[in-house]
């Protein structure tokens, strides 16, 4: 979204990514594909030729965007292009020092004001803009629950299971399975067709469908959440949300608004009797309202300006 908005709006954007990507900017390549795709790739030697080809390149940009995690920022003191760094979350504390290191000589910007790390000086948050016109109220929406995501035990796929059958309500489940372990113990038992349906992982054509058919999604969350788009997303189909009130879910969700924010099963359990309540039209037009595209790229935009000049 962010690159094909930049170019959109007149930006000319070398995007460093698998061969296999699709996009409207210059495309620059050292991998064939992920390779989580393929297991006959070695990944730290992928991940090095793919940050070092964009390093190696540093003079012919006015600013370097990194969305990889930490490891581009030990090159950033090695070239004079400024290096904005989006920050998605924090995988362990351990990385913390080489944020550290290389805070104030670059730009970070976090994707929600509850991932920020209190040792960190930030440039802005930025929430993640979504496609919002591929996104339409249903006609028809049903009286089901719905999981969207990976299946992990940081996203309560059982927990959503056991919300489910309080209400007496299906649930469906739609995402990755992430945790073979969590999935075959926790979450495959309760599946039977009827009251508990898995449906794999959803692709872009069928999202809508999916998210703006159900009742109400449960994002009951075990951590604190950066960001969520299957949140976002949801709402902009008008299908309201209940999640834990941990990371950045205040931030996403009006309560009682847009959805709720809960901190247990029994007060999701409320939350789902109280969710048809609410507007779904008006959700969807917050949605639309917050989180587009434009506004994300116009919000970066900013950013590349402030820290060109600043280095300049």
């Amino acid at each position: 979204m962010l690159t094909e908005g930049l170019v959109a709006a007149g930006h000319h954007v070398t995007l460093f990514a698998t061969a296999d990507s699709i996009t409207t900017a210059t495309l620059c390549a050292t991998a064939l594909c992920g390779w989580s795709e393929d297991t006959t790739i070695d990944a730290k030697v992928a991940e090095c030729l793919h940050i070092a080809s964009v390093f190696e390149r540093a003079g012919e940009f006015d600013v370097i965007h990194n969305g990889f995690d930490f490891l581009p920022l030990t090159y950033s003191e090695l070239v004079a292009t400024p290096v904005v760094t989006t920050i998605h979350g924090f995988s362990s504390d351990r990385i913390i020092p080489v944020y550290e290191r290389y805070d104030g000589t670059g730009a970070y910007v976090s994707i929600s004001d509850a991932d920020r790390h209190p040792n960190l000086h930030y440039a802005a948050t930025i929430h993640h803009g979504i496609d919002v016109d591929g996104f339409a109220m249903h006609p028809s929406p049903g009286e089901h629950l719905l999981f969207f995501g990976r299946i992990h035990p940081d996203k309560g796929t059982a927990d959503a299971i056991e919300v489910a059958r309080r209400c007496g309500r299906r649930l469906d489940i739609a995402g990755i399975v992430q945790d073979e372990g969590y999935f075959r113990n926790e979450v495959a038992p309760h599946i039977d067709g009827k009251h508990v349906r898995y449906l794999g992982p959803v692709d872009t054509s069928a999202r809508a469908e999916v998210l703006g058919g159900a009742y109400a999604l449960l994002h009951l969350i075990d951590f604190d959440e950066p960001f969520g788009y299957s949140v976002v997303e949801a709402m902009a189909c008008g299908t309201p949300v209940i999640a834990n009130s941990r990371g950045s879910m205040g931030e996403l969700i009006a309560h009682r608004v847009t959805g709720f924010l809960v901190d247990d099963i029994d007060s999701a359990v409320a939350a789902v009797a109280a969710a048809g309540d609410l507007d779904r039209r008006r959700i969807a037009e917050r949605a639309a309202d917050r989180f587009t595209v434009a506004t994300m790229i116009d919000k970066y935009v900013k950013v590349y300006r402030d820290v060109i000049a600043n280095r300049k």
